[in-house]
């Protein structure tokens, strides 16, 4: 049962990449748009890096600070509730107030891993992975059945954790960088710049929701796994 609930849980890390990826707020436009403006596609992979370096440092951003929890065994309950109720605060700000952040567009287009940063955090996306995040900690820690205590356990506790978030980030962010750059390709090849203007579409009320929906099945599984 644990390694069903671990499997879906980096299952859900990988379509959450996807899902961001997805989304025009992630930045493949931006891809599209660089290598329209240089006429090199090779402006597109190295546009889609950037944007792929920012958004994995806004994920570790998120999650490290949890990693180094290693009192993580004995407050997992109220650490993952309390995270499941942030992202859900989260996205009900974000359903109330449409408005994209001011921030976003007032970073040079040149600074494509500083906007990617910033775009991810002021969205929520490393919120988004967090219960996610702290699920497969608690599944690991389960697995592992941790009985000491101590300095030592505490440490390599610790280390586990880091490794985890930074394994969660990469692969989330591979995903995302992967459907990103599928859609930026096709628009490049396909459509050009004249789609990008004409045909955006909105994915802010979807992300939203799916913040909520996230959070609140984040504190759901919380109990379901102590009962």
């Amino acid at each position: 049962m644990e390694m069903t609930q671990l499997a879906a849980l980096w299952w859900a890390v990988i379509f959450s990449g996807v899902y961001h990826g997805i989304n025009p707020g992630m930045g493949w436009p931006l891809a599209v748009s660089a290598a329209l403006f240089e006429r090199k596609k090779i402006a597109m992979i190295k546009a889609s890096a950037v944007l792929a370096t920012g958004h994995f440092l806004a994920m570790i951003f998120i999650l490290f600070p949890f990693s180094m929890m290693y009192f993580l065994v004995n407050n997992e309950r109220e650490i993952r509730i309390g995270a499941g109720v942030l992202v859900i605060a989260t996205g009900v700000y974000l359903l109330i107030n449409r408005r994209h952040p001011k921030i976003l567009s007032r970073v040079h287009p040149a600074k494509l891993g500083l906007w990617s940063f910033l775009a991810a955090t002021a969205h929520g996306a490393g919120l988004m992975l967090l219960p996610i995040y702290l699920g497969i900690c608690g599944l690991l820690v389960s697995s592992d059945s941790v009985s000491e205590t101590g300095h030592a356990a505490a440490q390599a506790l610790m280390s586990e954790n880091v490794m985890t978030a930074f394994l969660v980030a990469a692969i989330h962010t591979f995903a995302m960088t992967f459907a990103g750059a599928t859609i930026a390709i096709f628009v490049y090849t396909w459509f050009g710049l004249k789609f990008i203007s004409k045909s955006w579409f909105n994915l802010d009320l979807i992300w939203a929701l799916s913040l909520i929906i996230v959070g609140a099945f984040g504190v759901y599984s919380t109990f379901l796994g102590h009962q």
